[in-house]
């Protein structure tokens, strides 16, 4: 593949996003139900699509978090769901969206504090820890990213109990569900304000990189102890990150300060 002439360049304008145009139509655009396109459609194990075109609003995350719970239940899935975004504009106000869903239904939320970002293996290892000796009472997770997609796309993710993504016979039924719920005007969601929502007894701040920093730090140990010695004893730099990543940015920092290693992110 060649390399793009706009690679280590700062974006045109014209590639630049309108992030208040985005959001605003996140909240108010309604899906033509009639449009197969702008239905729920779970691709690898989520919901992907833009405000712009109808194929990512509120309406969608209303119901397909409604569904999760409603999976949950049937499940009998009753510990705590990890809840974690990125950085994509459209990110934030699905978590808040899915926040006063989840609380409506009583759901024991944990988020990252102060809104904070959370890449996607964070998430799947505080499930996995969580889990770990327990028969009952297991956790789950929803991740709020479209991974490597455009700037103006979000992405909804349903993580199992086992960390990993939801099975495809989990995601269509979870699919399914959200569609029949679009299809009857969202009545049945159970939702609460935003406002209601973070003082619910049910959300609850969590922590999400302490506990997984000894991870990547073991990583980033065993990258720069490969690196030839002569190396260890000069300044290094290590560049990172690419865009998708952005919400991995606290971990590294973190990890690196354990190390050697001098590091530089590019963002």
């Amino acid at each position: 593949m060649p390399l793009s002439p706009l690679a280590g360049k700062p974006a045109p304008v014209d590639l630049l996003i309108d992030v208040q145009k985005l959001v605003t139509a996140y909240d108010a655009r309604k899906p033509d139900l009639d449009d197969p396109q702008q239905l729920v459609s779970f691709g690898t194990s989520g919901h992907r699509g833009t405000a712009d075109d109808g194929t990512f609003t509120e309406a969608h995350i209303l119901a397909i978090t409604q569904a999760i719970c409603d999976y949950r239940t049937t499940e009998g899935i009753t510990g705590p769901l990890f809840m974690g975004m990125d950085t994509h504009a459209l990110s934030a106000p699905a978590q808040r969206t899915a926040l006063e869903v989840l609380a409506g239904n009583g759901v024991d939320t944990m988020l990252q504090p102060d809104n904070g970002f959370t890449p996607t293996p964070v998430v799947s290892h505080a499930i996995i820890a969580y889990n770990r000796g327990r028969q009952a009472g297991l956790a789950d997770g929803i991740i709020i990213t479209p991974s490597h997609n455009p700037p103006r796309d979000g992405g909804f993710k349903y993580n199992a109990t086992n960390g990993g993504p939801a099975e495809t016979d989990v995601t269509k039924r979870i699919e399914d569900r959200a569609n029949a719920l679009l299809k009857a005007g969202n009545l049945a969601v159970k939702r609460m304000s935003y406002e209601a929502a973070l003082k619910a007894s049910t959300t609850h701040a969590y922590d999400f990189l302490t506990p997984y920093t000894p991870l990547g730090l073991r990583a980033l140990r065993m990258f720069t102890n490969s690196m030839p010695r002569v190396y260890r004893g000069t300044p290094t730099w290590l560049s990172l990150l690419k865009r998708r990543s952005r919400s991995s940015i606290k971990h590294w920092r973190r990890s690196a300060t354990k190390t050697w290693l001098r590091l530089t992110i590019i963002v």
